[in-house]
């Protein structure tokens, strides 16, 4: 397990919220100089902590207004059938996210569609016909009043 200490949570913090803040402002958010603040970042990059940059996409900016989380039982609970799914999944489009999870389903999928027309297509004519699939059921978000996903 890595350690950190609080100067590198600070770092942490303030690049989760702004993943392109230049070296120097961020140097001065966390109170360190701009090279022990790269030597920071650095570090934490090197050891794995920061695994990489990325855009976040705006659904809604997209044409995405719609957003689901699905839950997803199978009737094959091999781990052949889990990766059956997990290999239909990957070629949807629609689903952002697909976390395998405990509990009474297996998966716990985020879908992003253009409204709930486009949303009931990717339901029964992409996610219903997958082999293995016994139970869907869907929870329809409805705002997100925090959201940390970067």
């Amino acid at each position: 397990m890595t350690r950190l200490d609080e100067i590198d949570r600070r770092i942490l913090r303030e690049l989760t919220r702004d993943g392109r803040l230049p070296n120097t402002q961020l140097a001065d958010r966390v109170g360190l100089s701009p090279s022990a603040c790269l030597r920071r970042v650095q570090e934490l990059e090197r050891r794995g902590v920061i695994a990489g940059y990325r855009a976040v996409l705006d659904p809604q900016a997209m044409g995405k207004g719609f957003v689901a989380y699905l839950t997803v039982g199978l009737s094959d609970h091999s781990k052949e059938g889990q990766v059956r799914f997990e290999s239909a999944v990957a070629g949807l489009d629609e689903v952002r996210e697909c976390h395998n999870i405990t509990g009474s389903v297996e998966y716990l999928l985020r879908i992003e569609t253009e409204d709930l027309a486009a949303y009931k297509r990717f339901h029964t004519d992409k996610l219903g016909v997958v082999e293995g699939v016994r139970q869907l059921t869907t929870h329809v978000v409805m705002g997100s009043p925090k959201d940390e996903r970067a």
